[in-house]
């Protein structure tokens, strides 16, 4: 199914990002998996990001259109707030699903959208269907510090517990506590339904949405894929599984970048 996360980074004065990450795994059963599919997404012509869990085959179609509307900038009206932007995604997915064969879905869909407006106004919003109440929207509220928004998929619990150890830590309460204990929880998951290689979008005070690189186990992937060096590897801005800065090119941290311990890596 999926390991799915937001979390918000806080500085002394306001939110200064905002985190969706996921893993890389479609799974059928227990022996059937696909360790590269991509779960989240950024927009970069608005402040706006989204990641799914749940079902694969309707997110992925609908929000990849989605995506590309946004592209071209025929998805949101002019000027449209943070608020209007969420209630278009929101209308997208439940008019393509009017024609999609739901005795086909034997899984429940769960959308995380953040979005923001000027550099500190921003929103949660999860959309979920079941077949039972079908499609609903909820605004998710976003903490104070620097913490967790939401975790969603089947592996959710195990990955509580270890973000629950980071969290008594002495880097509980920061960004890069809730990342590593995602790594972590990918290397030592039980759920076989969980897999591959983190996967991150982002949104600052500034710009639009943001995909990030990651190193993780010595690898550059990027949304799930695994990618060779390239001259304009560093067009892409990378972290490890500490959640340091990273040089795409030499996979080794940037001169200059904070470094992040880790008191519970293995």
């Amino acid at each position: 199914m999926t390991l799915l996360l937001s979390w918000v980074g806080i500085d002394s004065r306001k939110i200064s990002s905002v985190y969706i990450a996921s893993d890389s795994r479609f799974s059928w059963d227990r022996t059937s998996v696909f360790d590269y599919g991509q779960k989240v997404f950024s927009f970069s012509k608005s402040p706006d990001i989204l990641g799914y869990c749940g079902d694969v085959l309707y997110p992925t179609t609908v929000l990849n259109q989605i995506l590309s509307m946004g592209e071209e900038e025929i998805l949101f009206t002019e000027n449209s707030n943070r608020f209007e932007r969420a209630e278009k995604i929101y209308s997208e997915l439940k008019q393509k699903f009017e024609e999609y064969p739901v005795s086909k879905l034997d899984k429940s869909i769960e959308i995380i959208h953040i979005s923001r407006d000027n550099e500190i106004d921003f929103l949660c919003t999860i959309f979920k269907w079941t077949k039972i109440n079908g499609w609903t929207k909820k605004e998710e509220e976003i903490p104070k510090i620097s913490d967790k928004i939401i975790i969603l998929g089947s592996g959710k619990e195990e990955y509580y517990e270890r973000y629950k150890e980071y969290f008594r830590g002495n880097s509980g309460k920061t960004s890069r506590a809730i990342f590593q204990s995602l790594c972590h929880s990918l290397l030592k998951m039980k759920d076989l339904k969980c897999g591959g290689a983190p996967q991150l979008v982002g949104l600052y005070n500034r710009f639009n949405g943001k995909k990030f690189g990651v190193i993780y186990e010595g690898d550059r992937y990027f949304m799930g894929k695994k990618i060779e060096s390239s001259e304009k590897i560093n067009n892409i801005e990378w972290r490890n599984e500490l959640f340091e800065r990273i040089d795409g090119k030499t996979i080794k941290i940037l001169d200059g970048a904070q470094k992040q311990p880790n008191e519970l890596y293995p």
